[in-house]
């Protein structure tokens, strides 16, 4: 079939995306200069954040670092922000860029340690609410010590695990033959519903893992990038940070427990799918398999990988060096011990993380229009027209509010520093200074798992090759995540009113 240039351009303007799909970023680029010539960019500015947010909504349909890179490069080009903004805010993320080039990189030469660990435990405890609860938990415990994207790397590679030993077998295969993940067109029919349960299983134990990273993220000094930035200003260290934040923290996580227990329990929201008899069959094979074939070399390796994994918590735990180093020194560890030493191999580990690296600095030319057209200001300001108590849940509402359209940190950063100006010219004191920082920090956290962009490793969860396996799109993460905003947003205020003095 011949086509002309026109339709050959037409078809390969972003792919193999849906023609409607197409055609209305189109129409974004069109509509955004006329907003600005007939609104303003305040006006505008609103529209590009709601416009960027689709397409990450829409990013099964299209990976979301194109559609979006397409409207950040016309905000510029218009005049909302500036490439100097851009790198501005790119540079004040720095740490998170080098942990996600490294530490994701990094945890790929440990996944199989990661995987025959989890398959152990996947295979011997058979309640799913007593399996959800452990990856909830394991995740809160890991995140409160680590960081949550490094976490979120971790049960992403352990889902993936999983899923391409079963796929295998619904296609037909061996467990050690090659595949696409995304070929579902070859699975036999025998398979076909246990693997749509097998997809709705680990969107459960993703989502209930990702929930469990915001709830041990809140809690400490290195839990999350805002809260570094926190405890400096306040001058606050590990102890007295995790003290401040403990009577909202701690209820929080409880309220977040009991709730993935009742998710399972009453199997709402999509929760509830048990792990089929014979998926669980199918593992057990693979594993029997896997152990029988394991060779010395590759027990040794296991053996390494676990040793690397210890340094690796230890690391980040006592916070030697920014996560991004430490994501190196795994690098190097597990494959100069390991005998990975081909550029090709080593290339593959950095295959999921530099798109997502890439989107973020996409993520970063929003928020710099964010900044530069004061699009928060409103907000910000009508907060701090009340006093007291009012005031402190009003802050920790608006920063939650804010957080779910914009980035956790970048939000953290605007209010406390409006705080720190505050308190240093004596417009508030020392205790409220405290409390507001408290409910910053719990704001921005907390309220954010509502949506992927609320926080990186939800964004990183939903942009990862894993999502569209399993069938994680950007609604069905907000519909998953909707019980559990509730529960612990309702929880924070209720402790920020009874259980903190100002």
């Amino acid at each position: 079939m011949t086509y002309t240039i026109a339709e050959a351009l037409r078809k390969n303007f972003l792919g193999h995306s849906p023609v409607w799909y197409k055609m209305t970023i189109l129409g974004f680029l069109i509509l955004n200069p006329i907003l600005v010539l007939m609104f303003g960019p305040f006006i505008a500015g609103w529209v590009l954040v709601m416009e960027f947010i689709f397409t990450l909504a829409m990013a099964l349909k299209c990976y979301p670092l194109q559609p979006g890179g397409l409207l950040a490069i016309e905000a510029i080009i218009i005049g909302m922000a500036t490439p100097a903004m851009v790198y501005h805010e790119t540079e004040a993320n720095f740490p998170v860029i080098m942990l996600l080039m490294f530490m994701v990189a990094g945890i790929y030469f440990l996944r199989e340690m990661l995987l025959y660990t989890f398959t152990k435990i996947l295979l011997g405890v058979r309640s799913k609410i007593l399996l959800s609860l452990m990856f909830c938990c394991a995740a809160a415990f890991l995140s409160a010590f680590l960081d949550a994207l490094t976490v979120t790397a971790v049960i992403i590679t352990v889902a993936s695990g999983f899923y391409g030993a079963y796929h295998r077998v619904a296609l037909g295969k061996h467990f050690d033959d090659s595949h696409d993940l995304e070929q579902d067109d070859e699975v036999i029919e025998l398979h076909r519903a246990d693997l749509q349960q097998f997809r709705k299983f680990l969107r459960n134990l993703m989502m209930h893992g990702a929930v469990g990273t915001a709830l041990g993220g809140v809690a400490t000094l290195v839990g999350e990038p805002q809260n570094l930035l926190i405890g400096e200003i306040m001058d606050w260290e590990f102890l007295t940070f995790f003290l401040k934040m403990a009577p909202i923290s701690m209820p929080v996580l409880v309220v977040g427990l009991l709730t993935c227990v009742s998710l399972e329990y009453f199997k709402i929201f999509g929760y509830g799918a048990p792990l089929a008899d014979k998926v669980r069959v199918v593992l057990e094979d693979y594993d029997r398999e896997m152990t029988d074939k394991r060779t010395k070399e590759e027990r040794a390796a296991i053996g390494v990988q676990g040793i690397v994994a210890i340094v690796l918590v230890f690391a980040l735990g006592f916070h030697l060096a920014q996560p991004g180093i430490i994501g190196l020194l795994i690098i190097v560890l597990a494959t100069a011990f390991n005998g990975i030493t081909e550029e090709h191999r080593i290339g593959h580990a950095f295959e999921e993380a530099l798109p997502f690296t890439a989107l973020l600095v996409v993520f970063f030319t929003i928020v710099a229009v964010i900044d530069n057209q004061g699009l928060f200001s409103p907000v910000i300001d009508w907060v701090l027209t009340y006093e007291g108590k009012v005031r402190t849940v009003l802050f920790y509402c608006a920063n939650g509010l804010l957080s779910m359209i914009s980035d956790n940190v970048f939000v953290a950063t605007v209010y406390i520093k409006e705080v720190q100006e505050l308190f240093e010219t004596g417009a508030i004191t020392r205790d409220e200074f405290d409390a507001l920082a408290i409910a910053i920090n719990t704001g921005t956290n907390i309220p954010s798992v509502a949506t992927p962009n609320g926080q990186a490793a939800f964004l990183f969860l939903l942009t990862s090759a894993l999502a569209p396996v399993i069938r994680l799109s950007y609604g069905r993460m907000v519909y998953m995540a909707l019980p559990y905003t509730i529960t612990m947003s309702i929880t924070g205020v209720m402790a920020l009113w009874y259980l903190t003095e100002i």
